[in-house]
């Protein structure tokens, strides 16, 4: 009788731990870091046996479409939403997101970098933990670049870019000297031709929040943007990505790729890249003008403020976004495959800097972007490769379709342009802005 007792408390508390068992819904991107994170996660769940983890991965694009929409309705989808620099400051102020105020006593939210930790913070609390930070830099071929007679110097201007570009270039052999994002989407083409746009003295708004897209800097953007990658770009550019232009560097197909700093370990892999003991890197270019073509950006991982599992998301958080995190990554993957741009303590690292050879291009590059002055002239608003307002991600999307028309000959320049200024002037309005 007691042994029979005994077996049917077992079964029971067995019940109760399977019931207690929480599933916590991850939101995330479908590139390198993040696949690692995910194949990484069982070490989190055996170190949590309470909670198990559920992965949705979509393509950039798609992901913010739906992790706006789910934290703007208060949907409950997500527990865990991989977002950006631009949503977190919107985001928090609008209580859409909890504070991550229990990430543990050994988390040392100190050691994260200024320049990431800043635009995670609202009234000095962290509404986001940054899983990797980024600015962007040039990639390029070493063996090509010496064979057209070059070299690629430390802070290349965008006229050397086109000239090695050209270079550089063999259609007849599937060689395209520049690779470039085309694809639309304000995190897309836009993020790259903003940032362009800076250097060459454009502006999104002037002072009083004028839209100035009908200026003499932004066609000579535009045009540059459109000229360079008809002649030296590849095919079909007006649908590639971050993914799709990394795939054709690693395949030897790019001679210069200017893009997020975090695709040094991606290129410079063994395992993925045909090219990576011929690959160099060099700051992103500048137009002459004290401004760089570099962006600054993180990926991060926050909660949803309709989320009821906020505790085991803080719990999945605090592991992905730490110290020990990036010791798992080391012993797994190698030291060149740690997340980067999140902690100042992986650069004090000298296992890392001799493994990772864009780690220190990578902290200048982040370190030397300037967010709260972005551009040439004065503006009102914050942000680098956005505009740091709610109402960025619809005319930063239409936007992005101009270029992306203008960049396969459906439009001209002036008339992407044209039809930009006309639709953010709209926007604006409707938005009455200046606030």
């Amino acid at each position: 009788m007691k042994t029979k007792l005994l077996m049917l408390a077992c079964g029971v508390m067995a019940m109760s731990n399977a019931v207690a068992k929480e599933t916590i819904t991850i939101a995330t991107v479908n590139n390198g870091d993040m696949i690692t994170m995910k194949e990484l996660s069982n070490n989190f769940e055996q170190k949590y046996p309470d909670i198990s983890l559920k992965w949705v991965t979509l393509e950039e694009n798609i992901l913010r479409q739906r992790v706006t929409t789910d934290v703007a309705t208060k949907g409950g989808q997500y527990d865990v939403m991989t977002i950006g620099t631009y949503e977190v400051p919107i985001w928090g102020k609008q209580n859409w997101l909890t504070e991550l105020n229990d990430l543990g006593e050994n988390y040392d939210v100190d050691d994260l970098l200024p320049a990431i930790r800043s635009g995670l913070t609202i009234d000095n609390k962290l509404y986001a933990a940054p899983f990797y930070g980024e600015s962007s830099m040039v990639m390029y071929r070493t063996d090509l670049m010496e064979k057209a007679g070059l070299e690629m110097p430390k802070a290349p201007t965008w006229s050397f870019i086109q000239k090695a570009a050209k270079a550089m270039t063999n259609k007849e052999d599937g060689v395209y000297g520049l690779c470039l994002r085309g694809k639309a989407g304000w995190g897309e083409n836009v993020a790259l031709i903003t940032s362009m746009a800076n250097s060459f003295g454009a502006r999104w708004f002037d002072e009083n929040w004028k839209p100035q897209f009908n200026t003499p800097q932004w066609k000579e953007t535009l045009q540059y943007y459109v000229d360079v990658m008809k002649e030296s770009g590849p095919a079909g550019s007006s649908a590639n990505g971050f993914n799709e232009n990394l795939a054709l560097f690693q395949t030897g197909k790019c001679g210069i790729w200017i893009d997020a700093t975090v695709a040094g370990a991606f290129v410079t892999n063994k395992k993925d890249s045909e090219v990576a003991d011929k690959v160099g890197f060099a700051l992103a270019p500048d137009n002459g003008l004290g401004k760089r073509g570099n962006w600054l950006w993180s990926w991060t991982l926050a909660i949803p403020s309709s989320s009821k599992k906020s505790d085991a998301a803080m719990k999945f958080i605090s592991w992905a976004t730490s110290k020990e995190y990036s010791q798992l990554v080391a012993d797994n993957k190698g030291w060149a495959k740690v997340p980067p741009g999140t902690r100042a303590s992986l650069y004090e690292n000298e296992q890392y800097m001799s493994a990772a050879p864009f780690a220190q291009i990578t902290l200048d590059s982040i370190n030397s972007a300037d967010p709260k002055n972005p551009t040439v002239k004065p503006v009102p608003y914050v942000g680098i490769q956005f505009v740091a307002i709610p109402e960025f991600q619809g005319i930063g999307t239409a936007v992005g379709q101009q270029f992306s028309a203008a960049l396969t000959g459906q439009m001209t320049v002036e008339q992407a342009l044209n039809a930009s200024q006309r639709l953010v002037e709209r926007t604006m309005r409707k938005a009455r802005y200046p606030k």
